[in-house]
């Protein structure tokens, strides 16, 4: 039996204005959430971290019910980590077609792993 779905997605190429904006990052979350079936547990928290590195941009936590959705995007390269864990099984081409509709990678190199201990 499984006991949880796992979907990591590394987005190469990202357009640079919606990995860049928090209330476009909000509004990605907000509008998934309800596409595959989730609910959200409070606000999500995002952050722009490691300003003055390489590696700054912003970063995202959004609890849902079944676990929860995280990120980090890179202002320098454009680029976007998206992880969906939840115990509650999802359609991850619905999340993969959604990602690449709103932050419009070049690239996206899928992982997908059923968890059980």
């Amino acid at each position: 039996m499984t006991w949880g779905y796992h979907l990591i997605l590394d987005c190469g190429k990202c357009n640079r204005h919606m990995i860049t904006s928090d209330d476009s990052i909000k509004d990605f979350l907000h509008k998934l959430i309800p596409m595959i079936g989730m609910t959200p547990i409070g606000d999500p928290m995002v952050e722009y971290l490691l300003p003055r590195t390489p590696n700054a941009g912003f970063s995202v936590m959004q609890m849902i019910s079944t676990s929860n959705i995280t990120a980090h995007f890179v202002d320098a390269t454009c680029e976007g980590y998206i992880d969906l864990f939840s115990c509650k099984k999802f359609d991850p081409a619905v999340v993969k077609n959604f990602v690449q509709e709103w932050f419009q990678p070049e690239t996206i190199k899928e992982t997908w792993l059923e968890r059980q201990a």
